[in-house]
């Protein structure tokens, strides 16, 4: 089992457009996040073995409020089963936990996150204004944006989803993050928050909007969320965070040192094959082209260092498994649309 790495769900690169763009408040707020994040990523977590529940598939939540401080997990304001306490961000990060919860569940049968029991631990107010919300290996944490380019951090569902999928993928394939594992990484999360987010509203692949973090963008501020999955490239065009740097094609695939080499620019790639495939396949997505993602991220033959051709092999192999040839077919006609295969 590599070090626990910590995932946050607003890339460095928005963090910089705001430092270069912003007013000075929002400078100072985008600095101290960019600063979190960056010593969050040079120190991974070492294993910590997180208390279990005693039955599979039972839910346990448990709450805790930073009061605006840096320091976890922050004072115990709701546990499972106990009535809100009246606080939004409480009771989102509480319902979401559970519906993330009751989706790997339900459609994976398994048992958590680490498929072990996991007790769900989230902080809410986490920070003075944070622009982030982070999976450190152990827990969630929101802060509660600013207000004027972010929204709380609990608003949306998929980034729920998405950061609590890190400990799916680093249980289980343990994707080292840097360039193609690192973005399949972050694919993976994508792809898993919003299957939690259509699965909650029962919609199917067409009925779905694919946006990641939608919500969390603030009034003013142009844009959809924080990235499209559907149209990589396309989430927001904002004079304050510039246009959505995303590549949809492997002809547009970016090399770059920062942000991981590329962890949350590349990962439109893969995302949009996933959506190309679910949406082929039709109905609803967590099923087959869910499965087929789910099957390889458990596939104990996969490499931490698997790149997109490799994972791509994988997804056609166990969707052909699980559900047959077409649907290996449409897998596998998406992987070569964005020019993976």
């Amino acid at each position: 089992m590599q070090a626990r790495h910590s995932f946050s769900v607003i890339p460095p690169y928005i963090l910089r457009r705001i430092i270069d763009n912003g007013s000075e408040v929002q400078q100072r707020c985008a600095r101290q996040t960019l600063t979190h994040v960056q010593t969050l990523m040079a120190h991974g977590h070492g294993k910590v073995d997180a208390p279990l529940v005693t039955s599979p598939g039972e839910l346990v939540r448990d709450i805790y409020d930073a009061q605006q401080k840096e320091s976890l997990p922050g004072e115990q304001v709701r546990y499972e089963g106990q009535p809100s306490n009246g606080d939004i961000a409480v009771d989102e990060a509480y319902d979401y936990l559970g519906v993330t919860h009751d989706f790997f569940w339900q459609v994976y049968q398994r048992n958590s996150l680490d498929d072990k029991g996991m007790i769900l631990s989230g902080t809410v107010h986490y920070g003075k204004e944070y622009q982030n919300a982070f999976w450190n290996g152990q827990q969630m944490v929101f802060g509660d944006g600013d207000g004027e380019i972010f929204n709380r951090f609990t608003i949306a569902i998929d980034v729920v989803g998405h950061e609590l999928s890190h400990g799916v993928t680093e249980t289980e394939a343990g994707l080292i993050y840097f360039e193609q594992s690192g973005a399949l990484n972050e694919s993976l999360s994508d792809v898993f928050g919003s299957l939690v987010k259509q699965y909650h509203l029962q919609q199917t692949a067409d009925q779905a909007d694919w946006i990641i973090g939608e919500g969390l963008l603030a009034k003013g501020i142009q844009g959809k969320g924080l990235r499209s999955m559907s149209e990589p490239g396309t989430a927001y065009n904002d004079k304050l965070l510039g246009k959505d740097p995303q590549p949809a094609h492997m002809k547009a695939f970016i090399k770059t040192r920062e942000d991981n080499g590329g962890v949350h620019l590349n990962s439109g790639i893969p995302n949009r094959a996933f959506y190309l495939a679910a949406t082929a396949i039709g109905g609803y997505a967590w099923e087959k082209a869910g499965y087929a993602w789910y099957d390889t991220v458990c596939d104990k033959q996969l490499a931490q260092n698997a790149d997109f051709a490799t994972f791509a092999k994988f997804t056609i192999k166990h969707g052909e498994k699980r559900s047959g040839k077409n649907v290996a077919a449409a897998i596998e006609k998406a992987w070569k649309d964005v020019g993976v295969l």
